[in-house]
Parts: structure tokens; C-alpha cells; sequence
């Protein structure tokens, strides 16, 4: 949930009419304004100066933790967020960092739990966000002790866990299916 804190947010704002481009508006290379040209197939924000920067507004890896803890599901709710609205833990990756190391990471920092065993569960595109979800299932124990980012939490059991049909949600999907598949 370390991505939804707006914390650390550095998804791109896309203006209308631009095909999904970052809404930077100078150059990261020398400073000079970008405009807006066809590019490899869409548009893109080049530097106006021509000093050859494109900007080209590839997605956030994000890792995402469906957390089982003493045979348990843990769903969160970041502070920001509205009463009853929970979901996975999740955040962005750190430079030098394997997805596997991330994802321990994230439950460690926002939930105090230490991760036993990590296992992805798939990759999925959330565009809304221009991010791209690696989600793993992580069992995990210890005490939770909740960060700041986090408001509170709740345990399902598994058979009372409901999918929701955008981001972390396919996730969870794909988990339940398996689990069901599993059970035979």
C-alpha cells in the first residue's frame, strides 16, 4: 500500500489528447520545454530544444503482497483511504532490488510481519496508475504492528476473500482460482 499513500507517488499524469505521455512539461536533460510529437508509433513528449530526450513514460513496477498470516488473509486500509475500503500491501520497487526482496520488504516496513515464503502469483498492467503489479502471495508471521501509512487492518479467512475487478483485485482472483483449483 506504499504506492496509494501518495507518499512516494510518481506515476505520470496523462493530459487528454496525448496518447498516455507523462505530463512533464521540461526537458529532464537540459530544461528546455517539450512539445508533443509522433514517435515510435505514438506521441510522445520530445525536448523542444532537440537535444534528443524523449520522454517516454514507461510504467512503475509495483509489487503487491495477498499476505496469509496463521492461515489468514490480511487485507489493509491506508490512512488516506476512505472507512471500509481495503486492499493488498503494496509499494513501489527500490533501485537494485528483486521483486522477491520488494515484496518482503513492503510487508516488513507496513505491517512489522516477517515474510517465510514469497510466491508470485502474476503480473498485471494498471494503467489508471501507468503502473505494472507484481503480485505475490507471502506468508508471512510475526506480530502486526501497523506504519504510519496504515489506518487498519483486517484477517479473512480465505473461503470469505472476494476479488474486486481492477488493480490488486486481479490478483486476488487468480489466488482464489488456484486455491479452488488446489481444493480440487
Amino acid at each position: 500500500m506504499g504506492h496509494a499513500a501518495g507518499q512516494r507517488r510518481r506515476a505520470a499524469r496523462r493530459p487528454a489528447g496525448t496518447g498516455g505521455v507523462s505530463g512533464a512539461r521540461f526537458c529532464r536533460a537540459c530544461g528546455a520545454a517539450l512539445e508533443t510529437l509522433p514517435l515510435a508509433g505514438r506521441l510522445r513528449l520530445v525536448c523542444a530544444a532537440g537535444c534528443g530526450h524523449v520522454e517516454w513514460n514507461n510504467p512503475l513496477p509495483v509489487v503487491a503482497a495477498l499476505v496469509e498470516r496463521d492461515g489468514r488473509i490480511v487485507l489493509a486500509r491506508n490512512a488516506a483511504w476512505a472507512e471500509g475500503t481495503f486492499g493488498l500491501i503494496s509499494g513501489f520497487l527500490e533501485a537494485g532490488e528483486s521483486p522477491e526482496d520488494a515484496v518482503a520488504r513492503e510487508v516488513a516496513e507496513e505491517l512489522g510481519l516477517v515474510a517465510e515464503a514469497v510466491a508470485l502469483i502474476g503480473v498485471y498492467p494498471f494503467e489508471r496508475r501507468n503502473e505494472v503489479i507484481i503480485a505475490y502471495h507471502v506468508v508471512a508471521a510475526g506480530e502486526i504492528v501497523l506504519n504510519e501509512e496504515l489506518a487498519e487492518v483486517r484477517l479473512i479467512d480465505p473461503e470469505k476473500l472476494r476479488a474486486w475487478d481492477f488493480g490488486t483485485g486481479l490478483a486476488v482472483r487468480d489466488w482464489l482460482a488456484r486455491q479452488a483449483s488446489a481444493r480440487g
